[in-house]
């Protein structure tokens, strides 16, 4: 196929365009690397440098493409506070400018990075992708907004959103302390061998490796029957900050803990039902966190070491 990536130079599209290449697929991506960087390309793809909110830069691309992957946007629940037009921009605005060009190039399907937080806090309860979407910041308004847009046009785009919850792996932006849990913590470890924790250590999450979001990604794209469909894209386990500190420390020595202040709309938790992902795309088996930050936590000092 022919496919094109958004935010490319990120670490969600980035490891896309590199597993999708390996496979045998051509891959054209576009990032304004505001956050992203060049280096996470892989060789010889065909890149694009600027804002998908700008329509006139997007609509100059030439040709047709089979598939859209949406991946860039502002990801950061602190930052949408702090400038909420960026949201508007990265996430909506973006957004609405990729339907329109998938509509006039005939793209066969729209794959959009949604997230877990267009959910809201929602008690201490499994969400199913049917729930009431109750956003508590501005991403995830943004989010939810775009998700609305998309679902308006899907007679003339057929699409699949994937609600993605806490993502981490070798590949993340370490110098970005406002975005990914278990990142930020490992950065703050490795660099000070301290770590501050914003909010309390019995708030919980769905923690997912990176390499279970690609492999689900990659059934999606190629399963022409998934189309015009929501999926919660987690393991369905619960994991409280708590432990996730505990398994950070047994890598670490000495390694100390503080508390300070939540961040502003922070969620006190996020649980998701996958029953549909599980069913659909009959995928049950997840590398666990335990492994999966291991794994991340050797890759980090191997690249530190180089």
């Amino acid at each position: 196929m022919k496919i094109l990536i958004t935010g490319i130079a990120g670490f969600i599209g980035s490891k896309l365009a590199k597993s999708f290449q390996k496979s045998g697929h051509t891959i054209i991506g576009i990032d304004d690397l505001s956050t992203g960087y060049k280096k996470n390309l892989p060789p010889n793809v065909m890149f694009y440098k600027f804002n998908v909110a700008d329509k006139k830069k997007l609509f100059k691309l030439k040709g047709n493409f089979d598939q859209i992957f949406h991946c860039a946007g502002q990801t950061s629940v602190e930052k949408s506070f702090e400038d909420p037009l960026i949201d508007l921009n990265g996430n909506l605005i973006s957004t609405i400018n990729i339907i329109n060009f998938g509509i006039k190039r005939n793209v066969k399907k729209l794959i959009f990075a949604s997230s877990v937080t267009a959910y809201g806090h929602q008690s201490n309860k499994k969400v199913k992708e049917e729930n009431i979407l109750l956003p508590l910041t501005c991403y995830g308004a943004s989010k939810v907004a775009a998700e609305n847009y998309i679902k308006i046009f899907s007679n003339k785009l057929p699409y699949v959103i994937l609600r993605l919850n806490n993502i981490y792996g070798h590949g993340q932006d370490m110098n970005n302390l406002k975005q990914g849990m278990i990142s930020i913590y490992l950065s703050q470890a490795l660099k000070k061998n301290n770590i501050e924790v914003k909010g309390s250590t019995e708030r919980y999450r769905d923690f997912m490796y990176i390499e279970d979001v690609v492999n689900i990604w990659k059934i999606i794209s190629r399963k022409k029957t998934i189309k015009n469909m929501t999926f919660n894209v987690g393991t369905g386990k619960k994991t409280k900050v708590k432990t996730v500190l505990s398994l950070i420390k047994n890598n670490f020595k000495g390694l100390k803990t503080y508390v300070t202040s939540p961040t502003r709309g922070d969620q006190f938790g996020n649980q998701v039902d996958i029953s549909k992902l599980k069913k659909k795309l009959n995928y049950k088996k997840f590398i666990n966190l335990k492994s999966g930050l291991k794994q991340f936590i050797f890759d980090e000092r191997n690249s530190r070491v180089k």
